[in-house]
């Protein structure tokens, strides 16, 4: 079936208005949110890991990579192949971060980007670099605006509950699960979103490192996410393994996210590292 215009515009309008990642987050983005003038995001508490540095998927939703909506007037939504970022700066103090971009490439179907993270109140400061790659889903309707999505603003001095448990994250069996695509956490695509990707991921390679090192007081350093297949059937099952450094200093942590109502294809890979930080 082929949708109109108007059509098209209303179904993706309703699917990103539904979507968890950036609305929860408080993520602005200039290109989607009318009235956003910079691509903001704040950092709340809960978006910092046990010894206040900030966590890998807030990073991947405050600079979601690749992109490049308007670039050269190309009206595209991308779904990411690679993420990668590399934490210069814990932002321990940090408030707010916000993304300054580079459209690397863009071909027929694949582009390249990357961005720098910085403190929204002192651009000098930069938090983060990132690139990514991805491809054109082609679902962004002729003559698409930005459109009225209110973020939350949450009270950072609430008691916020854990990413996880926003993102309806779940142990099971010794592996953290994620049971279904629902319009919170699904892309325009009706796949599961990278946003709960990333909050599963990494909750499965803090789950790991704590067993495996005996605390969570762990900065990750660096993050590099691989996307394989769609995941858009559930349950979708991650595991986490840690390949410490002699003294456990440094620990990478490979992570695997499976549909398992795909027959348990791949999804997605993190390749981490990180480092332990003493209280």
């Amino acid at each position: 079936m082929t949708l109109d215009t108007d059509q098209a515009r209303r179904e993706f309008e309703q699917s990103y208005r539904a979507l968890l990642s950036y609305r929860y987050f408080g993520k602005a983005n200039p290109h989607l949110d009318r009235g956003a003038e910079r691509e903001l995001m704040p950092l709340r508490r809960d978006m910092r890991n046990s010894t206040g540095g900030i966590m890998a998927a807030p990073l991947c939703i405050a600079a979601i990579e690749p992109w490049w909506l308007d670039y050269q007037d190309i009206a595209a939504m991308v779904a990411p192949v690679t993420m990668t970022y590399s934490v210069i700066d814990p932002a321990y103090d940090v408030r707010q971060v916000e993304v300054v971009r580079e459209v690397l490439a863009v071909g027929r179907q694949m582009g390249f980007s990357r961005a720098r993270v910085v403190d929204g109140n002192d651009p000098e400061r930069v938090i983060a670099i990132s690139t990514g790659s991805g491809f054109d889903l082609g679902v962004v309707p002729d003559g698409f605006e930005p459109i009225d999505n209110p973020v939350h603003r949450l009270d950072d001095t609430a008691d916020l509950p854990p990413l996880r448990e926003v993102f309806g994250v779940r142990s099971d069996g010794g592996s953290l699960v994620i049971d279904q695509v629902t319009p919170e956490l699904g892309a325009p695509n009706r796949a599961i979103h990278q946003g709960p990707v990333n909050i599963l991921m990494e909750a499965a390679a803090m789950d790991a490192l704590e067993k495996s090192q005996g605390t969570a007081d762990f900065q990750v350093d660096h993050w590099t996410v691989q996307f394989i297949k769609p995941g858009d059937v559930g349950p979708f099952r991650a595991r986490a393994s840690v390949r410490a450094a002699r003294g456990g200093g440094r620990c990478g942590v490979d992570v695997t996210l499976v549909d398992e109502g795909r027959n348990g294809r791949i999804v997605a890979t993190v390749s981490a590292l990180f480092s332990r930080v003493d209280q």
